[in-house]
């Protein structure tokens, strides 16, 4: 029988033991002049053990039938609150969805938590993030291993440590350190207040048969009270016991309390007040939408209802009690309502998850015998992969299962995309010969001062080095640095000899200077469209003018500012305006003789995409954050501004991409 039940039962012996002997006695007589009534009390007090335990079966079987299973629940709680009350506060702080979070975003949550939580209200969130970080981390630690293997390792040589992964690592041992120092404290703690418990039960089994006022017996009484009130918490395996030991001493002493009616009636008054408002208040609570928060305060009514409130009177008993029992069963229905409805967004996500796996297996099924064959399928497994963890959680009884079938797909996809790529070593080394060839033509040539055939030569041992395929990652960047170097001497080596300024260049400056007086005072069509065609004009004259000396190329940038003066003031968009700017920039470095300046721009252009790739992640990842935030809140909208002026950058960086690559 749960003990909110017997404290329910216990009310209804009370009030039956107290009516027996409605005669009360005045609270100023003496112990002798109350003798005769303390007898009575005694008479009472003992009913026999087994007319009170068959009372307590028939009770108890009549509750069981109707709603102690969630009654049995909360007092299980309550029971585990009792033991720590750092449990109280688990469920105030959010869980959030640690399945879509990446690797560094598990690391800074546990972080968070340790900074912010007590140790011991964040058990169940670590983990929950420990569980998936390991997960995530095999995961990604799986595909390191199969690359390195793919490029030619072995598999009992493989390391790979990420700062991500020590981070966290760092952080989970600051919890367990933590928690480890709490639990040591609070089992101190536990042992020291379950002695003061003991103790207090101890002096409430004297009240009875103390003689002095009956004033004085009841002060003392509620000082009793308040102790154990103020008593922390004790072992859970001990909380029902002592708690049950101690209202069996309670009701004893209002059985003995029958000999002062007023004092008796008071306490009738006050315990019906307080239990009339956590009535009202679990009524309240049945009108709450946040039906979990709901649930946790009824916990804490029941507590109240059970631990802090003696009982009323006869009359109002069982009225006020099915009162509360009907507000809590009305609570508990929509309770498991939510959790039925939690199932099935649950069941919708196996579905997916399921779904990802087919396709995964679709693709590794496609026949494919070329590198960007494959690279095609490996973006799309990747695709697949990221969608597969954001889908969200799945039923616990086939969470396991479900991991271990998509751990299998991707393994099968990852064999068969090694497979294809070790039959590709052969033409990796092939082509690393070729370019140790065209390496050896331009270290050979570097110092070379027959400018004229040596140029022509180099230019093309460059364009070679593009058309030849891939070789093995480990010498790919050495074989590179070495190419560039050679070139990159050869080359600088030309521009110093050129440093002197040639008559045509002279004449060329001349020329362009004329040509940039002439722009200042420019007048455009108010058609924008002819406006363009204008400017456009003026590009092209201005490179159909030449060269200029080396010390006078500032000139360049000069026209380039005149130019952008003039595009901004058309009404035209920001991207088209700047697509006409880099064009013009494009055209001044094809005509440049050295290639490097178009790899060179090439490649800054490569690397903004990646920088602002990047930066759209962050700003996404930090958008997680934002739970429970509505979408006019100041910092959610400047950070969604923030992603769209990053996409539009994107969107012009990879334009100007485009347009490069047409020169090539």
């Amino acid at each position: 029988m749960s003990d909110i039940n017997k404290l329910h039962n216990a009310e209804g012996a009370e009030e039956t033991n107290l009516n027996e002997n409605s005669t009360g006695l005045d609270t100023n007589k003496t112990v002798e002049e109350t003798s005769h009534t303390d007898a009575q009390s005694n008479e009472v007090v003992a009913k026999t053990a087994e007319e009170k335990l068959e009372e307590d079966k028939t009770h108890s079987v009549k509750n069981l039938d109707e709603h102690d299973e969630v009654l049995n629940e909360i007092e299980e709680s309550n029971a585990e609150d009792a033991e720590d009350e750092g449990n109280k506060d688990r469920h105030k702080i959010e869980v959030k969805e640690y399945d879509t979070m990446s690797l560094e975003a598990l690391a800074i949550e546990l972080e968070r938590l340790l900074k912010n939580e007590k140790v011991q209200a964040i058990r169940n969130h670590v983990n929950s993030i420990n569980s998936e970080f390991k997960t995530k981390l095999q995961a990604l630690i799986d595909e390191k291993k199969e690359d390195f293997v793919n490029d030619g390792g072995h598999e009992i040589d493989f390391y790979y440590s990420s700062p991500v992964q020590k981070r966290f690592k760092a952080a989970y041992r600051e919890y367990r350190k933590k928690l480890n120092e709490h639990y040591q404290s609070l089992e101190k703690n536990l042992k020291q207040n379950l002695a003061d418990k003991l103790e207090i039960i101890e002096e409430l089994k004297g009240l009875i048969d103390v003689e002095e006022n009956i004033n004085t017996t009841y002060k003392h009484f509620k000082e009793l009270q308040e102790r154990w009130r103020n008593t922390g918490p004790i072992p859970r395996d001990k909380y029902n016991n002592a708690w049950n030991s101690y209202h069996h001493h309670v009701e004893m002493f209002y059985d003995f309390l029958h000999l002062n009616r007023d004092l008796r009636d008071l306490d009738f008054k006050h315990n019906l007040e307080k239990k009339l408002l956590i009535i009202e208040r679990a009524e309240e609570l049945t009108k709450d939408d946040n039906v979990m928060h709901a649930f946790r305060e009824l916990q804490e009514l029941h507590k109240m209802w059970k631990e802090e409130l003696g009982p009323v009177a006869r009359e109002h008993r069982e009225e006020i009690w099915e009162r509360f029992k009907a507000a809590t069963k009305i609570i508990n229905d929509k309770r498991q309502l939510y959790y039925q409805e939690i199932d099935k967004v649950y069941e919708k996500n196996l579905e997916k998850k399921l779904e990802i796996i087919s396709q995964i297996d679709n693709v590794t099924a496609q026949e494919s015998n070329t590198h960007g064959a494959w690279q095609k399928k490996i973006r799309a497994v990747e695709e697949l992969r990221d969608a597969f963890f954001n889908a969200g959680k799945v039923p616990i009884k086939v969470n396991e299962d479900t991991w271990a079938k998509f751990k299998e797909t991707v393994r099968t996809f990852n064999r068969q995309k090694n497979a294809f790529y070790k039959g590709l070593k052969k033409d990796q080394y092939s082509n690393l010969q070729l370019k140790l060839d065209l390496i050896k033509i331009a270290e050979d040539n570097k110092d070379s001062e027959d400018f004229e055939t040596v140029t022509p030569l180099m230019k093309k041992i460059q364009s070679d080095w593009k058309k030849i395929g891939h070789v093995p990652r480990k010498d790919s960047d050495k074989i590179w640095k070495r190419f560039k170097a050679a070139c990159n001497h050869y080359f600088d080596r030309i521009h110093a000899k050129r440093n002197a300024a040639s008559k045509e260049q002279v004449e060329a400056y001349n020329k362009k200077n004329e040509l940039l007086d002439k722009l200042k005072d420019l007048k455009l069509p108010k058609d924008k469209d002819k406006s363009v065609d204008l400017i456009k004009e003026q590009i092209s004259e201005w490179q159909n003018l030449g060269k200029v000396p080396n010390d006078k190329r500032f000139i360049e940038g000069k026209f380039q500012k005149t130019i952008d003066q003039l595009l901004t003031g058309l009404k035209m968009a920001k991207n088209e305006v700047e697509m006409i700017k880099f064009e013009n920039k494009l055209d001044v470095l094809n005509a440049s003789e050295d290639s490097r300046n178009l790899d060179n721009e090439r490649a800054f252009i490569r690397k903004k995409i990646d920088e602002v790739k990047s930066q759209i992640n962050q700003l996404e990842n930090n958008l997680q954050f934002f739970t429970n935030v509505e979408d006019d809140n100041p910092v959610v909208k400047e950070v969604k501004n923030n992603i769209k002026e990053h996409k539009e950058s994107l969107k012009l960086w990879k334009n100007k991409l485009s347009k490069i690559k047409e020169l090539y």
